[in-house]
């Protein structure tokens, strides 16, 4: 992928739509862009370190977002918060997940769609069960097996909604980077 002028405003545009979309007030429950960028952008930037920085950067934005409409009152969710380095960490495994993704494939790209909501599922609530984290009464986990089960069973719902999203914006990543590369959406000129 060579990088010209119209694929970096590109890229920074997928950044601050992410970003901006994953703050949207009543969104359900962990359907964000955030998996699908990682995947696409593993599986379609081959200079490493833009495919990390895709995913993170878009984070980070959003996250800064929330902290600012926290420090105003006007969110009650935080977007700097103790353990964050860890799921900045957990995105960029995801982003590994997308170099194994052939970009003309759409076996594969539907398979990274199921794994990468999956292995952050599983990775994040263990390490939530694992660290001490709390449930929805605000007690942490026991650290037994059914505290483990008890931590994915509370995740579920942040599960189904990550599983879509990915689904969805696999689809519009992978296919309108397809429909770009085959010219169709490219505009004639005069």
């Amino acid at each position: 992928m060579k990088f010209n002028k119209n694929i970096i405003y590109t890229l920074l545009a997928l950044i601050v739509v992410a970003a901006l979309y994953r703050i949207l007030p009543n969104r359900p429950l962990g359907f964000a862009p955030q998996i699908a960028m990682a995947l696409f952008a593993g599986s379609v930037i081959k200079d490493r370190k833009f495919a990390f920085a895709l995913p993170l950067i878009s984070m980070f934005i959003s996250d800064a977002l929330y902290q600012s409409l926290y420090s105003l009152g006007l969110s009650s969710i935080k977007g700097f918060y103790g353990g964050q380095l860890t799921n900045y960490i957990l995105f960029a495994g995801l982003t590994v997940i997308g170099f194994f993704i052939n970009k003309s494939k759409a076996w594969q790209i539907g398979l990274g769609a199921l794994a990468g909501p999956t292995v952050y599922f599983l990775i994040s609530n263990f390490l939530v069960w694992i660290g001490g984290g709390l449930d929805i009464n605000n007690l942490p986990y026991p650290k037994t097996s059914a505290g483990l089960m008890l931590a994915y069973t509370e995740a579920i719902p942040f599960y189904s909604g990550s599983m879509y999203a990915t689904v969805v914006f696999c689809a519009v990543f992978f296919g309108g980077y397809a429909l770009l590369k085959t010219g169709l959406l490219k505009t004639k000129t005069a």
